[in-house]
């Protein structure tokens, strides 16, 4: 599965011809979640407090640049990377 971002231990990841709704996976140590797009929102999974805080501040700032890698997943193609949160 392509990493698009990591940032402070999260690693942001993106699976080819994923289940709708548009989402994507996150790793943070022994953490796993899937969050959607849209809502930014927990949809399977969990992650500490801070770290889907963080997440989240990282999905609105790139909500856009998130909905075009999804696209590009459901057409097979590789996702692009998106800049860390600083």
């Amino acid at each position: 599965m392509p990493t698009i971002s990591t940032f402070y231990g999260i690693v942001i990841m993106m699976y080819a011809k994923d289940h709708v709704p548009p989402h994507f996976h996150v790793r943070y140590a022994e953490h796993q979640a899937q969050i959607d797009i849209q809502t930014l929102e927990i949809m399977n999974g969990q992650l500490p407090r801070t770290a889907l805080s963080l997440v989240q501040q990282w999905g609105k700032q790139h909500q856009n640049e998130l909905m075009e890698n999804w696209d590009l997943c459901v057409q097979m193609q590789l996702p692009k990377s998106i800049t860390p949160l600083t």
